[in-house]
């Protein structure tokens, strides 16, 4: 079976839009502003975003305020044309999602269902708040299972009936494009996903 490639298909969706009709509005799931800066170039030229911030996996508030405040200064330094929500800091959710799975190796099924608590919170406010398309920065990283992302984005589409935007953010050189805009930024880039178990192995 071949491989799909979700670049090419947001490419395609792309090309496919009318001229004339009304820019799409996108909802970009984001993970921390290095990742963000990797994507953003793909989708301004075509489509009105904005970010939603929403990481109940980062293991301190410290973290989530930083990675937070670094997303808000890169947009304004960069003079993005986007709009930037926060929400609140409650790992809760994360940690009752985790259970049982504390153990399991970075990139199994407790990074896969990471993915759908971060991503259904996406689809929510997508829906809610009347969006064309949803999508996560998630697929920049060349660590992230970019087929397992779409698939749950894809699930979530249909269940909340809003579509989700295929991505694999990496490709035509987009992780590449994130080290460079990280560098001229200055942008704060953590060496761990984020959760207190990708920090532990990173130490381990």
């Amino acid at each position: 079976m071949n491989k799909r490639n979700y670049r090419r298909e947001m490419d395609a969706l792309v090309a496919s839009l009318p001229p004339d009709s009304p820019r799409p509005k996108v909802l970009l799931h984001v993970c921390c502003a290095p990742c963000f800066s990797g994507c953003i170039e793909s989708l301004t030229d075509w489509a009105d975003v904005t970010l939603l911030f929403y990481n109940p996996n980062m293991d301190t508030a410290e973290e989530y305020r930083k990675r937070a405040v670094e997303l808000r200064r890169f947009c304004a330094d960069a003079r993005l044309p986007v709009e930037v929500v926060i929400e609140e800091y409650d790992p809760k959710p994360f940690y009752n999602m985790a259970r049982g799975l504390e153990n399991v190796p970075e990139g199994g099924e407790r990074c896969f269902k990471c993915y759908e608590l971060r991503m259904r919170e996406a689809a929510l406010y997508a829906r809610d708040h009347g969006f064309d398309y949803f999508t996560t920065t998630l697929t920049l990283s060349p660590l992230k299972n970019a087929d397992k992302i779409n698939s749950i984005g894809e699930m979530l589409g249909s269940i909340y009936g809003v579509r989700h935007l295929p991505s694999d953010f990496k490709k035509k050189d987009g992780y590449k494009r994130s080290i460079e805009l990280s560098k001229e930024y200055n942008l704060y880039r953590q060496n761990y996903c984020g959760c207190v178990y990708s920090r532990r192995d990173v130490l381990a």
